[in-house]
């Protein structure tokens, strides 16, 4: 089987050339471009690996493209006001749009606007969901960040008004970014702040795990897969690395940059707006609003390529290539719906649907799709084919702990089994 290839996908706000550009991460060879609108911070993202779409820069619609029809606008989806801060559900069941103060939710395969959500009290600036799409969070203006249940939220009485999970309320100026680590309803997320903080917090609970004092406002954040590191980006150029393993059941911790020089990426000349990192956590992908967009080789903290635009870097980030983006042949396998304006009955002179029948497409696939763990297990053997390419040396150390990792899930398989049998007894047995 060919290894994956890691591509960078890129936006700057002057879309001279085009709207959006691919390229090879390691070679930095063009592979695709976009044309038609300027993509706004936060504003870019792939629906079910077969399309891209790109909330347009002070407008009220999203551009959408199928990955392979690069030089073809596809589809126009107008929104009720500018969109500020976009992204989709890992399955490809959902749309999130944030729009002023508000958060919007569509149904991909229908089109239907299924909710708003007006928690927040200035405009947000990013959304992310879980890695398995039962959980998505939002931060804005107003200094917080909301997490929500998405099955709380679909279900809720159309009377009652939605509530988030958790309302993390620390941080004193506006969010600029977030991440969510791997582990869908277990995850960890950074959130970084013009107040100078990242913070480390747990979904599960809702606590907060670390918080991280640095000498300028953090402009952007990201975590590599193992979240060993967390890598900042200031708004004066830096880069900054911070060791998640050496502060065990340390609360807070201040980032000196004379001490921890070493720890730094400096290159950039501007505010540092998008970081991503590679699959196997070697390679850092930076974007700015000097125009530039950098990779990094994460050990030596050296700028091994710089990509120069033509407009401050609005979005970056580094993705598997899905197949449908390699393949000249792959079509979408269902077009893109109309997306509705209003709420399902709200619009004007739409009468509520009594009697028919909604079909939600992409259920009839949660029987084949791969479990959790399973994704987890498959994630872990393609971070672990990379280093044994990329890693000269201890190839045999590799192994072994790959072995040994192996062991370790099937040992707790068992256990997982074992306890399942023994419950199963205890609650079928007959009441004397």
């Amino acid at each position: 089987m060919a290894a994956p290839v890691e591509v960078a996908v890129c936006t700057d706000s002057s879309a001279q050339l085009w709207s959006c550009v691919v390229w090879e991460l390691h070679s930095g060879a063009n592979l695709l471009t976009y044309r038609g609108g300027q993509a706004g911070p936060r504003g870019l993202t792939l629906l079910n690996g077969e399309y891209l779409l790109a909330a347009q820069l002070g407008k009220n619609y999203i551009s959408a493209w199928e990955l392979q029809r690069k030089d073809q606008l596809q589809q126009k989806i107008m929104c009720p006001g500018p969109v500020t801060c976009l992204t989709t559900s890992p399955n490809g069941l959902y749309m999130l749009a944030g729009i002023a103060e508000s958060i919007y939710l569509w149904e991909v395969s229908t089109g239907n606007l299924l909710v708003i959500l007006s928690r927040h009290y200035q405009d947000i600036s990013c959304l992310q969901f879980t890695g398995d799409s039962s959980h998505f969070l939002s931060g804005g203006k107003d200094c917080l960040v909301l997490v929500w249940s998405l099955c709380s939220v679909l279900q809720v009485d159309s009377s009652r008004t939605p509530a988030p999970r958790h309302v993390w309320s620390h941080h004193t100026l506006p969010i600029t970014d977030m991440h969510c680590g791997f582990g869908g309803p277990l995850a960890r997320v950074a959130t970084a702040s013009l107040d100078q903080t990242v913070k480390l917090w747990e979904i599960s609970s809702g606590e907060l795990l670390l918080s991280v004092l640095f000498d300028v406002g953090i402009m952007a954040v990201t975590m590599d897969l193992a979240e060993h590191h967390m890598f900042c980006g200031g708004s004066e150029g830096s880069i900054f690395q911070v060791d998640l393993c050496t502060w065990p059941g340390q609360s807070e911790k201040s980032f000196q940059s004379e001490q921890d020089s070493g720890k730094v990426f400096k290159g950039h000349r501007n505010q540092v707006t998008c970081l991503s990192v590679s699959t196997d956590g070697s390679v850092l992908l930076s974007g700015s609003h000097d125009e530039t967009v950098r990779v990094w080789d994460i050990q030596s903290k050296q700028c091994i390529r710089t990509v120069t635009l033509k407009g401050p870097v609005t979005n970056a980030f580094i993705m598997l290539a899905p197949v449908s983006m390699l393949s000249s042949d792959f079509r979408p396998s269902l077009p893109l719906p109309h997306f509705n304006k209003h709420l399902l009955g709200a619009e004007h002179g739409d009468e509520q649907r009594r009697g028919g029948l909604t079909l939600r497409l992409g259920l009839h696939q949660q029987g084949s799709e791969p479990s959790y763990l399973e994704r987890a297990e498959q994630l872990h053997m393609v971070m672990c084919s990379t280093m044994e390419k990329n890693v000269l040396g201890g190839q045999d150390q590799l192994r072994i702990r790959i072995t040994e990792l192996e062991d370790e899930v099937q040992n707790l398989r068992k256990i997982n089994r074992d306890l399942f049998d023994f419950s199963t007894r205890i609650i079928t047995r007959p009441t004397k």
